[in-house]
């Protein structure tokens, strides 16, 4: 078996199955076996999987297993050379996947490799993410990436050729079977968000490369799976950033992260309550931000508890 195809799902019945299609039309020779995990969907998902995809092998799960659970469960039964992560609001272009196979296999030294991510108009996505630092998480980020380029690559930044990148979007992730083997899987303390960042450290660490493949190029949705729950994700990303922090971080970092961000929190809470003010509510896009962020600084004032967030 070449690859090992992983799709994590969850109320994502239309994207899933569009997914799935663009991996069993783009596969070409390769021999792919493709595996989805069925996060306690209410829609449908696995049977739709079930009738339009006889040869998937589809995992239901009673609860929400989380990202990081339901890809370690899939990888238990996976066969391939390679283990690639596909969202399921990703789509494949038709030679992608065969083109990240053999550029992998051309470079032994590469562990993990990404493709360029489009949005529906053609248009370029950021691919390339940066390992998580007080900078990042506490400054701008499109700023970072103008004044420091190299060090903060972005998709203002066109690649001709595969570069070797601090990490990638997870939307797209073929991992050299060794070092999943090596590192373990990913990270199950991670429910959603931050989980594929982490990922890529742990092979850094033990000298493998990670690469952005721009001749690769994949559709991608780009939160399809998480829009629909904002607020709720939201919490989420914060909890992840944390436990990425707690696991990578000194103590130091950790408290200063902690403190730089509950004030921004406030500051831009107040900002959104004074546009909200002045619209009488009527801007979807601030009412939308507003929730978002009160449902984080409530998290907080609750102490940050576990069953706040995605539901479980």
């Amino acid at each position: 078996m070449d690859a090992s195809i992983i799709v994590v799902t969850r109320n994502t019945r239309v994207l899933t199955c569009a997914a799935i299609a663009s991996v069993r039309a783009g596969a070409g020779a390769l021999r792919v076996q493709v595996i989805a995990v069925d996060n306690a969907s209410t829609d449908g998902t696995a049977e739709a999987i079930a009738k339009e995809f006889p040869e998937v092998e589809c995992i239901r799960s009673e609860s929400n297993l989380g990202f990081a659970r339901a890809v370690n469960l899939a990888a238990k039964r996976a066969r391939g050379e390679f283990i690639v992560l596909l969202n399921s609001d990703a789509r494949l272009k038709d030679d992608a996947l065969p083109a990240a196979i053999e550029w992998m296999r051309a470079n032994p030294g590469a562990g993990i490799a990404g493709g360029q991510l489009l949005n529906k108009d053609g248009s370029r996505q950021n691919s390339i993410a940066n390992l998580p630092s007080l900078a990042t998480e506490l400054l701008n980020k499109s700023l970072l990436r103008w004044l420091f380029p190299r060090r903060y690559p972005g998709k203002a930044q066109v690649y001709s050729a595969p570069v070797q990148v601090p990490s990638i979007i997870g939307a797209f992730f073929v991992i050299r079977r060794g070092v999943w083997e090596a590192v373990g899987g990913l990270d199950d303390r991670y429910f959603f968000f931050f989980e594929e960042t982490d990922f890529c450290l742990q092979p850094r660490r033990r000298g493998w490369g990670v690469f952005h493949l721009p001749q690769v190029q994949i559709w991608h949705e780009q939160g399809g799976s998480a829009r629909k729950t904002n607020a709720a994700a939201r919490i989420e990303y914060w909890r992840s950033r944390y436990a990425y922090f707690r696991k990578n971080h000194s103590l130091a970092e950790r408290a200063a992260l902690r403190i730089g961000l509950v004030c921004r929190l406030i500051v831009n809470l107040l900002v959104a309550l004074f546009i909200n003010a002045l619209t009488l509510g009527r801007a979807p896009k601030w009412r939308d931000r507003l929730a978002a962020m009160w449902a984080v600084a409530w998290w907080h004032l609750r102490g940050c508890p576990e069953h706040m967030g995605l539901p479980r």
